[in-house]
């Protein structure tokens, strides 16, 4: 299974990112495994818009079934919720964090996009 996650960095230890469509990063991590990549996000950083529906494509194709972002908007909440992708808000201030709060069942399954369009 795998899970992921918006960073700021390109380490477990790097700072989970709060917005969804414009982190610089994303990291796909495999429970199977235990092992993670990295998927570069910048180009989206300064779209004037659709951020969040490319990247929601981008995790999509990635093969995740989950995401733990800190907000995600209402295009890219419909995105990720049509290719089957599990939502879960947190502000744990590393990846690493938020995939222990993952493990652990800490984090409650989010029902609908938390901020509005063209949030940054």
């Amino acid at each position: 299974m795998k899970i992921a996650f918006t960073t700021q960095g390109q380490t477990l230890e790097a700072a989970l990112d709060s917005r969804f469509g414009r982190a610089p990063n994303f990291i796909i991590y495999d429970l199977d495994s235990n092992t993670f990549k990295v998927i570069d996000n910048r180009d989206n950083l300064n779209a004037a818009q659709g951020a969040g529906v490319q990247s929601a494509e981008t995790i999509a194709k990635s093969g995740a079934t989950v995401l733990v972002t800190g907000h995600c908007g209402p295009n890219a909440y419909r995105v990720l919720q049509s290719a089957g992708i599990k939502i879960y808000n947190c502000d744990a201030p590393t990846v690493k964090a938020a995939l222990e709060l993952y493990r652990t069942g800490k984090l409650a399954e989010s029902s609908a996009a938390d901020v509005t369009g063209h949030w940054k």
